[in-house]
């Protein structure tokens, strides 16, 4: 059939479906022109006796004229010249039935007449080929066919050797603009020359017509080796496979702009039918439903509502609730909005949890049924609570945890050495709270990838649709590379007039007060030597922003418009950058957020500096300049962002990326994948990289080959193993102390024995003798219980993980004690306020030189990430790649873990040795662009919501503080927050003496003093200690300042 006529393929077509079970009738045959006619003229499209014989088929109780009222409900048109809208009116009467009333003995009947057999025991299917109509000209569609004598899928033919599938489109594209009738009641179109063959809905574009791959759901048939159109045939166009797609798998989405019909491609139709079989099997058995691992882009959204239309309509499943888990509220909001515009699929509209008592109320309320969403920050414990209590013990509840690895690692149990309480993770207490749901957990790279064991906590993979999948179907674009990494120098003699900069400036902050002990001294010049000031400087600005605007405008013009991100690495090189290209292109600026043509996006809040504050914008504010800037034809083109838009953002329009930022692992495939979504022309996006991200995409795309797919994951009887080995080793150092009887018993038990154990951790024998230094010992145990808990995180989620994880939060809490014995020694901190002037003095410092093309250079093209291409991932393929966490468990039990601790070894070193070594890593780099980034710039966390007016300078500055954990900005408030703040200042003000801070029994009952007040309100609720530190550390700023 390599040379076959369109009208070959035709017949073959007919043949193969009439083969399949459908009835065949030729076109002639349903002219209005032959005795006894089927339709009264070319202009109808319905086959009336077959739809009225169907209607009285399926509803047998009907009389005659409800009947006729049904068969007229579909025949009359309602939404005149709005084909979507009509086609969606009866989309919904196919799927729910037509509402109907009639009289009968003196009163009104009413019932629900069926249109389709969904099981398809009644329906009745024919195909049509050469199926005249009339309606502004006379048309003649290929093949057509027909359920109950409505029309479902229209399929247009081209010859293999001279036709074209957008020839096929565009007479689909011709056939709904001249008659539209045809397409009232439709499914969707198929397109095909024969070897390649696309379907797609009545509202799709090309682009957004796709590849059905399979025939069976489990085996992808490889392009070349079979006629595509078989493929299609055999797997979409069999009857069932109509009917659930119809069903279960077809929406209509409006942002706004009117209705959008959206259906499935093949990934996600097979993995809703896998999906389903999966939460079953789960129900009554231990929970762990699986993992959907889809790419970015690719759906993955839309899967969710699908799955969760079938799973809230499955008979075996009871009437389900289903509970829908983030763990950031932006994420939580939009895929509300996307479940919200799909409530057809569940039959109610879903529901938003807005706090912890909202989520409890509508748990608690629910015994059937129900769509809610909440993130999970809302499953902990209230106010004077120590434990969730249980809010439905049902096995029909189904939880579905988006970007899984994420939000579901929180089963640690940690033990407070002040109280004796032990408290876990929110994944625990949602365990707690549905001990019997079934939870399916989403993700969009391989697991292995992100460093979590998702499979553990969810079960086995449910379905796979990989980067490489995902592009060779159409349903993302390939992504290219480009490496222009900026090189930086030093000025003449800068070097040593940086060194002596910064000890001055140090010494001066001495000498007026401030306390800066050697910790605090290596601490600011560790700072300011890492990348980020060096990428930061602005000479070095200068030259990239430059290099960008000539770079975009050439991509402008070889794209034929088309949108680009910058992404920066701190909020001020943001603005930094904002600044220069309104200084370059100042007809880009407009203070309004309606116009402009650049913009940065970014969180802040009213303590920001005041540069900041232009930038700084609502809720609403931001999404209106996501409208605008999804638009391709607004002129919002270039938009500077730090961390937002990064993950849950689509604009298909944006086709370039730059990045000056350092990334890895699932972060940045999350970013890059931003510019993979398909639109019109679009052949590719770029990724542009100016901080060299080459050895962390190849590393990351590694965990993407065909080789690694089935060795991602971890066997639960290895991972259990490794824990009990772990565990073994904890208990043999910790033999004669009877740690297991206050593990079990009160929380004065575990206070009593904490004490004990903390000293029998620091005089451990070493190599079977007593320790010449202490040192030794502490070395010995922290190695292993890094070890311990690293097995532990491993196995979470299995029965023996939970059975374990108080004993293990055990030896996390002696872990904690003597890490906070470690840091009370320390010098006291206090070197913040030399940091803008150290930052002045880099910027004098450092200049920057040209940006080179390091492919270029090299003599290398520009490799197709996308594709996972031979030519960049050369030398990877042939090796091994198991996943992480098999290879941590081999090294956990091998003994060649080695714990990463801080050391002071470069306590001496002057600030620009270092930051030449840093330098002299980054220009590295900026050859090859493959050496791996050592040091990870800590970023600082931004403020969720701004203070009420009212708080005093002291006040904001404690707000400050307590706002940067984000689980106390979710879970407890701003009210909350300002009452401590205010509490806070009071007990500091209260609590200073002169030269408080020499006199270490006033610093420790500060200290004490704020602790209890945290504690007493819950502070922080994710328990983490370094939001406890951050509030103590602004509490000795400001007792200085009161004293």
């Amino acid at each position: 059939m390599a040379f076959a006529s369109e009208d070959d393929l035709e017949q073959w077509t007919v043949q193969s479906l009439e083969d399949m079970g459908y009835d065949y009738i030729h076109g002639s045959e349903l002219s209005p022109e032959v005795p006894a006619p089927v339709r009264g003229s070319f202009h109808e499209v319905l086959l009336i006796h077959r739809l009225r014989d169907a209607v009285m088929r399926l509803n047998g109780h009907l009389p005659p004229q409800a009947v006729e009222t049904v068969v007229n409900t579909v025949r009359d048109r309602q939404f005149a010249g709005e084909l979507i809208q009509e086609n969606q009116r009866l989309h919904e009467l196919l799927l729910r039935g037509v509402p109907v009333s009639w009289v009968e003995g003196g009163e009104q009947r009413d019932a629900v007449a069926r249109l389709v057999d969904f099981k398809d025991e009644s329906n009745d299917w024919i195909v049509t080929n050469q199926f005249e109509v009339v309606g502004k000209t006379a048309r003649r569609p290929d093949v057509v066919i027909f359920l109950n004598g409505m029309p479902i899928v229209v399929i247009e033919l081209k010859g293999t050797e001279s036709g074209t599938l957008k020839g096929a489109y565009n007479q689909i594209e011709t056939y709904k603009a001249q008659v539209p009738e045809l397409f009232r009641t439709n499914a969707f179109n198929v397109i095909s020359e024969g070897v390649t063959a696309r379907y797609g809905s009545i509202s799709a574009d090309l682009d957004r017509f796709m590849r059905w791959r399979t025939v069976d759901g489990e085996v992808i048939v490889e392009e070349g080796t079979d006629l595509a159109l078989e493929t299609m045939i055999h797997g979409l166009l069999d009857r069932s496979t109509i009917l659930a797609l119809m069903r279960f798998c077809t929406v209509f989405e409006d942002e706004g702009a009117g209705p959008v019909k959206k259906i499935a491609g093949y990934h996600q139709f097979h993995a809703v039918r896998k999906g389903v079989d999966a939460v079953l099997a789960a129900r009554d058995r231990d929970g762990r439903g699986g993992v959907m691992w889809h790419t970015q882009g690719s759906g993955k959204s839309l899967l969710m509502a699908f799955l969760a239309g079938r799973l809230m309509r499955h008979p075996d499943m009871e009437n389900p609730t289903l509970l829908v888990i983030t763990d950031r509220n932006d994420l939580d909001n939009q895929l509300f909005s996307t479940f919200a515009r799909c409530a057809a699929l569940f039959g109610e509209a879903p529901e938003q949890a807005s706090d912890i008592p909202d989520l409890r109320a509508k748990l608690n309320a629910r015994k059937v049924g129900g769509v809610i969403f909440a993130t999970i920050q809302k499953f902990r414990p209230g106010v004077g609570e120590t434990d969730l209590p249980e809010l439905s013990d049902r096995s029909n509840v189904v939880v579905f945890a988006d970007e899984a690895h994420r939000s579901q690692y929180g089963f640690d149990a940690k033990i407070d050495a002040d109280t004796g309480e032990t408290k876990y993770g929110f994944a625990h207490y949602l365990r707690k709270a549905l001990p019997n749901a079934v939870h399916v957990g989403f993700t969009g790279t391989p697991i292995s990838l992100v460093g979590a064991d998702t499979q553990t906590v969810f079960g086995e993979y449910i379905d796979i649709y990989d980067v490489a999948q995902a592009v060779e179907d159409g349903a993302t674009v390939p992504i290219y590379y480009e490496g222009r990494v900026a090189k930086i120098e030093f000025e003449e003699g800068a070097a040593e007039e940086l060194d002596a900069g910064v000890e001055e400036i140090i010494d001066e902050a001495e000498e007026a007060g401030t306390e800066i002990g050697e910790e605090d001294r290596n601490a600011v010049t560790r700072k300011w030597s890492r990348v980020e000031s060096l990428v930061g400087s602005e000479s070095r600005l200068d030259t990239v922003v430059a290099d960008i605007l000539e770079h975009f405008d050439a991509r402008l013009e070889a794209m034929d418009g088309g949108k680009a991100m910058i992404v920066c690495m701190s909020r001020r090189i943001c603005v930094e950058v904002y600044n220069r290209i309104i200084a370059a292109r100042p007809e880009w600026h407009a203070d309004e957020d309606t116009e402009g043509a650049v913009k940065v996006v970014m969180t802040g809040s009213a303590q920001d500096p005041a540069a900041f504050q232009p930038h700084v914008r609502s809720k609403s504010r931001l999404e209106a300049l996501r409208t605008r800037y999804r638009d391709p034809d607004d002129p919002f083109k270039l938009v500077i962002v730090r961390d937002m838009w990064l993950t849950g953002f689509d604009a298909p329009c944006m086709h370039t990326l730059y990045v000056d930022k350092p990334m890895k692992g699932h972060g940045l495939m999350q970013a890059i994948t931003r510019i993979n979504r398909v639109f019109q022309a679009k052949p590719s996006g770029l990724v542009v990289d100016y901080i060299g991200l080459a050895a962390d995409l190849k590393a990351a795309l590694n965990h993407y080959s065909n080789a690694d797919r089935q060795q991602t994951g971890v066997d639960q009887t290895e991972a259990v193993h490794a824990l009990e080995t772990q565990l073994d080793v904890m208990r043999a150092m910790f033999h004669g102390i009877a740690y297991m009887k206050a593990v079990k018993g009160t929380p004065q038990d575990r206070i009593h024995i904490l004490p004990k154990a903390i000293e029998h951790a620091l005089t451990l024998p070493v190599d079977g003798k007593p320790p010449a230094d202490r040192r030794d010992s502490k070395k010995r145990f922290m190695k292993a219980v890094a070890a311990l808990i690293k097995a532990f995180r491993i196995a979470s989620g299995t029965p023996r993980a939970a059975e374990v994880k108080d004993e293990v939060g055990f030896f996390m809490a002696v872990q904690s004690a003597i890490r906070k014995m470690d840091a009370s020694s320390a010098a006291g901190r206090g070197a913040e306020e030399v940091d803008l002037a150290i930052s002045q003095l880099l910027n004098r410092a450092v200049a920057s030189t040209e940006v080179v093309d390091v492919l270029e250079a090299a003599g290398v093209d520009r490799p197709d990430i996308g594709v996972l291409s031979e030519e960049f991932l050369e030398g990877m393929r042939d090796n091994e790649n198991p996943n992480l966490s098999v290879e941590a468990l081999r090294q956990l039990l091998n003994g060649e873990i080695k714990t990463r601790t801080r050391t002071n070894t470069t306590q001496n070193k002057a600030f620009s040795e270092r930051l030449e070594q840093a330098m002299a890593r980054y220009h590295n780099r900026s050859v090859d662009a493959l050496q791996v980034i050592q040091e990870m710039i800590d970023m600082a966390r931004e403020l969720q919501e701004q203070p009420e007016d009212g708080l005093s300078p002291e006040e904001v500055a404690f707000y400050d503080a307590l706002a940067t954990n984000e689980s106390a900005m979710e879970l407890m408030g701003n009210d909350e927050l300002r009452v401590i703040a205010t509490e806070l200042v009071s007990n500091v003000r209260s609590t200073a003496s002169v030269d408080w801070w020499r006199k270490e029994n006033v610093r420790k009952k500060m200290r004490v003093q704020i602790k209890r007040i945290l504690k007493r309100h819950g502070y922080p609720p994710d328990l983490q200690a370094d939001a406890v530190k951050r509030v103590l550390r602004q509490a000795e700023v400001l007792a200085r300042e009161v004293a």
